[in-house]
């Protein structure tokens, strides 16, 4: 934290004067907004709540979509082949998290850069942040190919995966990773768009992908029986077909927003303010997976059934997650542009709405599910060992899962200001310490399945409370340091 402060004051003076006259104009020009390209929204002026609603709508959708991805995959494998092939789609999910999240939390530091040049009217800065995206993007993707085919084997065996789980995982997860610079460049290029508020058009990059891998899904699993192998091709040529589209509606966008590929300067002085904001969101991101994936080792203990069965469950907690996570990005989003034009008070409107709507859906989605979980995994496996593995992390993780909306918006809301270490700290320590804590003494107290999983619930209630009050903490000292004297 004490970096994050040093940064912050070195550019303090320049920065405080920019802010001073984007705030003067920002005001001036209040009553009257400025027309705003199609496809983006103007988030410095008139009512906050039906903007962010209208923003996060598109993105709840493209989370839904991205994650039928692996649903999809469950789904047809589980129709169409075994318990073992289920588990070794369905738990090579924190693997692919912990080597993916560090690059998507750089993304989040593009947003907010990005952002912040838009509140502040320097274009200049626009162009120069997109083509060092890219860029990053691109290079991102090549190292997490080469990670991915590289450490599958290991880490699934630092998991204790089971034997007979261990050699489809690897297959699934080496194909998987070739997939990895479409990925990221849909991803990077998704945060280029939020910043100036258009999130339906990833949402529809998003739609054709989905389709293509559900289509080839099928294909390859029910009609030329590939098994793993099949639904992780599937799922690169998906994401090829999804980058693909994304780069033509980045080619597209009116300028300064406009991806040039005969414009491909790298600007180091742009990468570091990426880096000081998206740095410790991917590290937070990082460490988080890390720790559920000794929590899914520990899960990996009591067999393939229970394997199969959090893995099922855990579908629908990423759905869920999803709506927490599109209210945070709007935060991000909205935050960015009004900090950069020194809006402060809305600033602060758009956190309460943020926290507000991300509790409200998620809790409400949350209940729907467990209130018709039968039906719900049902969709995924009819295998009864299967099922009550899955529902018991129904009733216990998902449940209370819109916990999590304090510590997630309230990051995010820091992020906007520039403040990304303080969040990464909090979380690490409620989302991970805590849990880690938990799989090394829980079977002195209960061995069960259930009580493995009560560590979901305590940790959300004490990160929230700690995450929200630095929050207020954070805002006060970023108002007071850019404020005009």
């Amino acid at each position: 934290m004490k970096g994050e402060d040093l940064q912050t004051n070195q550019n303090m003076p320049d920065r405080a004067a920019a802010h001073a006259a984007a705030q003067a104009e920002a005001r001036r020009h209040a009553e009257a907004a400025p027309a705003r390209p199609a496809g983006q929204m103007d988030m410095l002026h008139g009512p906050l709540a039906g903007k962010i609603l209208a923003f996060a709508v598109p993105l709840i959708a493209s989370g839904i979509l991205q994650q039928s991805f692996n649903a999809v995959d469950v789904a047809i494998i589980g129709r169409y082949s075994t318990a073992n092939a289920i588990a070794a789609v369905g738990s090579n999910g924190p693997i692919i998290s912990i080597l993916v999240n560090l690059f998507l939390g750089i993304a989040v530091g593009a947003n907010v850069v990005i952002a912040n040049y838009l509140g502040q009217r320097n274009h200049d800065g626009v162009r120069r942040s997109i083509s060092t995206v890219m860029m990053v993007a691109v290079a991102s993707g090549l190292l997490l190919l080469l990670l991915g085919v590289t450490l599958a084997r290991p880490i699934l065996e630092a998991m204790n995966a089971p034997a007979e789980v261990i050699d489809l995982a690897t297959e699934y997860l080496r194909i998987f990773f070739c997939g990895m610079p479409f990925m990221m460049i849909y991803n990077f290029g998704s945060a280029i768009m939020r910043s100036v508020g258009d999130t339906r058009r990833p949402f529809y990059a998003l739609l054709v992908a989905t389709v293509v891998n559900l289509v080839l899904d099928l294909l390859f699993v029910a009609a030329f029986d590939m098994g793993v192998a099949g639904v992780a091709w599937a799922t690169v040529i998906a994401n090829a077909v999804n980058a693909a589209v994304m780069l033509i509606f980045l080619v597209r966008m009116p300028d300064p927003v406009a991806l040039d590929f005969h414009n491909r300067h790298f600007s180091r002085s742009i990468f570091r303010k990426i880096l000081v904001i998206g740095l410790p969101a991917g590290l937070q991101g990082m460490i988080f997976s890390i720790s559920n994936i000794f929590i899914q080792s520990t899960i990996n203990s009591y067999g393939a059934a229970a394997i199969a069965g959090s893995s099922a469950a855990l579908t629908f907690e990423a759905y869920c997650y999803f709506i927490i996570v599109s209210f945070s990005a709007s935060a991000i989003a909205f935050v960015g542009q009004n900090y950069g034009a020194g809006l402060y008070d809305r600033c602060r409107r758009v956190w309460g709405i943020c926290l507000l709507y991300a509790f409200l859906f998620c809790g409400i989605t949350n209940a729907l599910i467990v209130i018709f979980g039968d039906q719900c995994i049902g969709i995924i496996t009819t295998d009864p060992a299967v099922m009550v593995y899955a529902k018991e992390r129904l009733h216990i993780v998902l449940m209370c899962q819109a916990i999590a909306a304090s510590y997630e918006v309230s990051g995010s809301y820091m992020r906007g200001l520039g403040y990304s270490m303080t969040p990464m700290v909090l979380t690490i320590f409620g989302t991970c310490v805590l849990r880690l804590g938990w799989v090394y003494i829980y079977r002195d107290i209960d061995p069960s399945f259930m009580s493995l999983l009560t560590i979901y619930p305590i940790s959300w209630v004490i990160t929230g409370i700690a995450v929200v009050a630095a929050a207020f903490r954070v805002q006060r000292k970023a108002f007071r340091k850019l404020s005009p004297a």
